[in-house]
């Protein structure tokens, strides 16, 4: 055991811990049960919230901040990263979320018929004035439904109605689009390679599209969100017309309320897995390769695990090289057990005894620490026996 490298790898545990602090709290436990591993800290994330940090964590990086606006108009710095030397792959990375977010909105201001991306494309903006030109964009944890007309805006383009005027912000609007003229659009983004980190590849429209699907967590009624689909149809349509590409179908599209389907159009994006394009970026099969146990988590394990999550990523990475591979969960959904079984060599629950939800968040880090505890001291003991 004392030569035995750990992977710590897992990502944000929602609402309760930062991919950093699940990485951390799940080291201290496993250094009370395995005193002399030698542990390799990883949080990960999947273009959702984290993505930023993780990146700058994993490449040593650094964090910058810029004020752009919230998603309703309104003032807020947002934080986005610049990647370091260990990566030769893109050299900034920003999170919609820390401009678009829902997580900016108090419940009651949800509203996706207004809600903008135009701060988000605020946060491309300035890493293209900071010379980038090889550009990560998380997709995940928006508050809008405007098909990244905001975005757009924020970078030049025009998007005009019947009697030629500019339309205003958010999803309802572009039901009333007439026509896109991107001649002011940054011609920067002629020379830039911008991916779409998504955890989602649902298309812009139809009943799998970004209205119906997600438009309710946003604060949309079944009304609203059928209006809000027809808009983006719409907005498809337009820009199928004036710019010559076809987004309505391009999988992954609808992420973040379609703001897939505006980086495709308007940055010439392509859009992935955000667990992959974080892997890749900060080297993970290669450290994984390197480690003798690796070890990953997350809030709960269910059937959305499987397209595209963390957790189940580093599962298939582990399975790849040969590793045992252990998850630390809040939770395991019922129909989702048998699954997971097949996934990992062991999984461990951080509440074993009955907690509230509310007890369970305020008590996460100390309850993973003792998961992770338990998982090394089993390890131990497996070792042992079988010595």
């Amino acid at each position: 055991m004392a030569s035995m490298r750990i992977l710590v790898a897992p990502q944000e545990f929602k609402g309760s811990l930062t991919a950093r602090q699940a990485a951390e709290a799940i080291g201290r436990g496993l250094r009370h049960a395995v005193a002399d591993a030698d542990i390799d800290l990883l949080p990960l994330a999947d273009g959702g919230p984290g993505t930023v940090e993780a990146l700058i964590d994993a490449t040593g990086g650094r964090f910058v901040e810029t004020a752009v606006q919230d998603p309703l108009g309104r003032p807020v710095r947002a934080r986005w990263g610049t990647l370091g030397a260990r990566t030769d792959g893109p050299s900034a990375v920003i999170e919609m979320a820390a401009a678009s977010g829902l997580a900016l909105l108090r419940p009651e201001e949800r509203d996706p018929q207004r809600a903008s991306t135009f701060g988000a494309g605020e946060l491309l903006r300035a890493t293209l004035d900071a010379g980038h030109r090889r550009i990560i964009v998380g997709a995940g944890g928006s508050a809008t439904n405007d098909g990244g007309a905001g975005l757009a805006q924020a970078l030049g383009a025009r998007l005009l109605d019947g009697e030629g005027r500019e339309l205003p912000p958010g999803g309802a609007a572009l039901a009333r689009l007439a026509r896109i003229d991107i001649a002011g659009l940054d011609p920067r983004l002629r020379e830039a390679q911008v991916v779409v980190a998504a955890d989602v590849t649902n298309p812009l429209c139809g009943p799998l599209g970004a209205s119906l699907v997600y438009g309710p967590q946003k604060g949309a009624s079944e009304e609203v969100a059928r209006a809000l689909d027809a808009a983006l149809a719409r907005y498809a349509e337009v820009v199928r017309r004036d710019l010559a590409i076809d987004v309505l179908e391009a999988p992954g599209a609808g992420a973040a309320g379609g703001l897939g389907a505006g980086l495709i159009a308007f940055c010439g994006a392509q859009v992935r897995s955000g667990f992959e394009v974080v892997a890749e970026a900060v080297g993970l099969a290669d450290r994984v390769r390197r480690a003798g146990l690796v070890v990953t988590g997350e809030g709960r394990l269910d059937r959305q695990s499987a397209f595209g999550k963390t957790t189940v990523g580093v599962a298939g990475l582990a399975r790849e090289a040969g590793k045992p591979v252990v998850a630390l969960v809040g939770s395991v959904q019922g129909d989702y057990a048998q699954e997971a079984a097949r996934l990992f060599d062991a999984v461990f629950t951080l509440t074993p005894d009955p907690a509230s939800p509310a007890e369970a968040i305020s008590r996460a880090a100390g309850l993973l620490s003792a998961a992770a505890e338990a998982a090394g001291r089993r390890l131990l003991d497996s070792n042992e026996s079988g010595s």
